[in-house]
């Protein structure tokens, strides 16, 4: 079978992970596949801040709980890396271009044995004074609009794949 396809049919979404720490050489890695993401007319309008710094992670994922309506869960699932993608809103597909950016982050840390998942919020976080503050404090200048958290870790759980939907494919010929 294709490797980018076996790929796409075992990548699942970790929400267990182990404390260590990924080796920078690795986060890089997964940062650089994110920026070969299509967007449109080749824009590259999408941005990826890694924070490794517990403080700062902390903090986000404080401010991501606000917005969770179970209180005693952490978002971030003890990830200890975030990857935050923001798009500037000025560019009519940033949305989308931001959503492949996560897209290629979930799938090239899991081809490197590194685990995943997909965190809502960014946008409603990044949309209060406090994640303006944060943003500012990070060096981020524009106007962006947060896509989502790719929680980074090495995985301290292996679940299976649940059945695809038997209607979710439609041929017209």
């Amino acid at each position: 079978m294709n490797e980018v396809i076996k790929a796409l049919q075992t990548r699942r979404s970790i929400r267990k992970y182990k404390p260590d720490m990924i080796p920078d050489e690795i986060i890089d890695e997964i940062m650089e596949a994110g920026t070969y993401a299509a967007t449109g007319m080749n824009r590259q309008a999408p941005i990826i801040i890694a924070i490794k710094d517990k403080v700062t992670r902390d903090k986000l994922e404080a401010l991501n709980k606000k917005f969770f309506k179970v209180p005693f869960i952490k978002p971030f699932y003890g990830a200890p890396v975030v990857l935050v993608v923001l798009a500037d809103k000025n560019v009519s597909t940033y949305l989308y271009d931001g959503s492949l950016v996560m897209g290629n982050l979930m799938l090239a840390a899991h081809s490197l044995g590194i685990g995943s998942c997909w965190i809502h919020r960014a946008k409603e976080e990044f949309e209060t004074p406090e994640g303006k503050a944060l943003l500012k404090s990070l060096g981020i200048k524009g106007d962006y609009e947060g896509i989502g958290h790719c929680i980074l870790g090495y995985p301290d759980e292996a679940p299976q794949a649940r059945p695809r939907k038997k209607d979710y494919i439609y041929k017209i010929d």
